[in-house]
């Protein structure tokens, strides 16, 4: 790590980033241009996810007797088969005990959140989802061990936890209390909650459908169900009405069943370069207007270097006859899709694997059809065309590469459109339950230690508070330390940091935790530790037992990081803060001394900084709330302490008011 740092600035009025000397040099640049508006806080995120979770889910047999034991112990351990939305139903659980207060996360034993009998590990009314349905004999075993002690953190802290156990898994006598085994819930009721939630009228899919009946004879999953439904409704939305029920569900089967045969010999009958650039790109952007189209297939064909034909414009075939020969067609709306429900996505996926010399192209494609410039080219559909890549990557088991396609894609030069590319093809691997481990491990070491070039950093950034942060918010917290250590200039992840950090008294107490007592950047963790040691914060409860000030640690960590504030930042630095941590005292009267003296311990008997911090308190003074007089009364009670530290003379005893006339001494 004996790298040095360099900067360097490549497009005007964009905020720069680098490193320590410690760390390994990197170069970071983020045009404001790119910097997206405030979006939702991750608590946000979570909440809007587990209510829309909750309007599709359906109660399985087995959900009252969860819901009463939850009620009663704070914890439940759900017992079901795969498919049986058994992880579904965990987070039903912790959204309908929602208190208002703490938050809604994963707890991941395994990765670096430590252990579950790390009494940190839980903060004041968290909900809690232990997802062990996959986890081995070894993880299992070891789960169960820890369960009492976590059990015993969760109700002293008014938490709650839903545990999934694996299906065939066993509990000891004394967990077994605890157990709810939960069942398949009716797949009818469940298919028609979804296309109640999708609108559609009950009169409409009251009719017999012949395609159902078979497809929830396979007993499929919850998930599958859902997709079933979905394509019901597209199929309903793309087939006149009166073609009924029954056959929408028809199209819902074949795009199951049939598609991709029928799409082979479609590729193998249309040989010519511009007959199969025209159908990837349908594709690949179907849906989208007939301009995009015919500008998609003439980028890939141009991406390919095809020779370009000769043939004069108005002598060679029109766009409405290009498509009919794909069995596409120009809506009525100038939208061009396919003839035959999820037909697109068939064609996708026989290019991706009976084409693989033209993936990384095809990669290319994806990343530069962002980029054209069309008022039919919206936001959703970029944000559509990578998704459709990214299934391609994780449907053929390459989920991890898409960490290195957004580093392709966030190298500089770039647009802002590519750049949103790179966080959506990584917040694509990012949430699939196949690839998010891992890929949160890969985010961990590129914030950690990698050197970011380009825009990198600003990808980094944005799938940590906006993917990572609303289910495992303390992993988020720790990718975000490291970014914030090596930021210069502006200070994005340091912002995120702190806003993610106030959500939850235990995110700032670990937070202060990291900067005080496991440091390896003392210098850079001080100006953290400023911006998270808010003395307002800390002397209100927000519906806790009691504040953080009030704990030992805390107060440690208080002294610890002022201390090494003091020493390590000059003074413009760090007084503004000093002059906050003051102002609060002059209202917290419950801990007003409290406040004070941990600003003198952290001073220690050093003389001249005892003396700054006086005159900080003197210049503070106007400013104070209540006024000059309150201001003053902190810088006296202050000047006590500090004398009492030099040992010049005890503070002065606090006086107490007289009783009332005639009351009993």
């Amino acid at each position: 790590m004996s790298d040095t740092f360099t900067t360097r600035v490549e497009q005007p009025g964009g905020p720069v980033h680098a490193g320590l000397g410690d760390f390994y040099s990197y170069t970071v640049n983020v045009d404001l241009g790119f910097q997206e508006s405030p979006s939702r806080s991750p608590r946000r995120i979570a909440d809007d996810h587990l209510r829309l979770l909750r309007q599709q889910f359906v109660d399985p047999p087995g959900m009252g007797m969860a819901r009463r034991v939850l009620d009663a112990s704070s914890t439940v351990i759900l017992r079901g088969d795969p498919g049986s939305g058994r992880t579904t139903a965990a987070c039903v659980l912790l959204y309908e005990v929602h208190q208002g207060v703490g938050i809604f996360r994963e707890l991941l034993p395994g990765e670096e959140e430590g252990a579950l009998t790390d009494p940190g590990l839980v903060g004041v009314g968290d909900r809690l989802l232990l997802n062990l349905a996959e986890a081995d004999i070894s993880q299992w075993a070891q789960a169960r061990r820890d369960l009492s002690a976590l059990r015993k953190t969760v109700q002293e802290q008014q938490a709650h936890l839903v545990v999934v156990m694996p299906h065939d898994g066993a509990l000891e006598s004394h967990l077994q209390p605890f157990q709810a085994d939960i069942a398949r819930p009716p797949a009818m009721e469940v298919f028609r909650r979804h296309l109640r939630l999708h609108r559609i009228p009950y009169e409409e899919y009251q009719l017999p459908a012949p395609a159902l009946d078979e497809f929830l004879a396979e007993e499929p999953s919850m998930e599958e169900i859902a997709r079933f439904a979905d394509r019901v409704r597209r199929a309903r939305a793309a087939l006149p009405v009166r073609e009924g029920f029954a056959t929408w569900c028809e199209q819902s089967r074949d795009a199951r069943t049939q598609w991709r045969k029928e799409v082979s010999a479609l590729v193998a009958t249309r040989c010519a370069a511009a007959q199969r650039a025209l159908l990837f790109a349908t594709a690949m952007l179907h849906g989208a207007h007939a301009d995009v189209i015919h500008r998609g297939a003439a980028l890939l064909l141009s991406t390919l270097n095809t020779p370009r034909d000769e043939t004069p414009l108005l002598e060679g075939k029109d766009l409405a006859e290009r498509l009919e020969e794909i069995g596409a067609a120009v809506g009525p709306d100038g939208r061009v899709r396919f003839d035959k429900l999820d037909y697109d996505a068939a064609v996708r996926a026989h290019f991706w694997d009976h084409m693989p010399d033209l993936r990384h192209l095809f990669s290319s494609w994806t990343a530069q059809s962002t980029e054209l410039v069309d008022p039919h080219v919206t936001s959703g559909l970029r944000r559509t065309v990578v998704r459709r890549l990214a299934d391609q990557y994780m449907r053929t088991g390459r989920g991890n590469d898409l960490a290195f396609l957004a580093q392709e894609w966030s190298a500089t030069p770039t647009s802002r459109f590519r750049l949103e590319a790179a966080v959506d093809t990584l917040a694509c691997g990012l949430n699939d339950p196949r690839y998010g481990r891992s890929l949160r491990m890969l985010v961990y070491d590129w914030c950690k230690g990698k050197r970011l070039t380009g825009n990198l950093a600003h990808v980094l950034l944005r799938v940590c508070i906006d993917v990572i942060a609303p289910t495992h918010p303390d992993q988020a917290v720790t990718r975000l330390h490291h970014l914030a250590r090596r930021e210069r200039g502006a200070t994005p992840a340091l912002d995120a940091l702190c806003s993610l950090a106030v959500t939850s008294a235990r995110l700032r107490r670990r937070m202060l935790d990291r900067l005080t007592r496991h440091s390896t950047a003392p210098t850079v963790d001080a100006r953290l530790f400023l911006r998270i040691c808010d003395p307002v914060a800390l002397t209100h409860p927000t519906g806790a037992p009691r504040p953080l000030i009030d704990e030992r640690g805390v107060q440690d960590c208080a002294v610890a990081g002022w201390a090494e504030a003091l020493v390590r930042l000059p003074r413009p630095q760090w007084q503004p803060y000093a002059q906050r941590w003051l102002h609060a005292a002059c209202t917290a009267d419950k801990h007003r001394d409290l406040l004070l003296a941990l600003l003198v311990d952290a001073a220690g008997r050093n003389g001249s900084t005892l003396a700054v911090l006086y005159s900080v308190a003197r210049a503070a003074e106007p400013n104070a709330p209540g006024g000059r007089a309150s201001g003053a009364a902190i810088t006296e009670r202050l000047l006590q302490k500090i004398s009492s530290a030099q040992g010049l003379r005890p503070p002065a005893a606090p006086t107490e008011p007289a009783p009332p006339r005639g009351a009993a001494r």
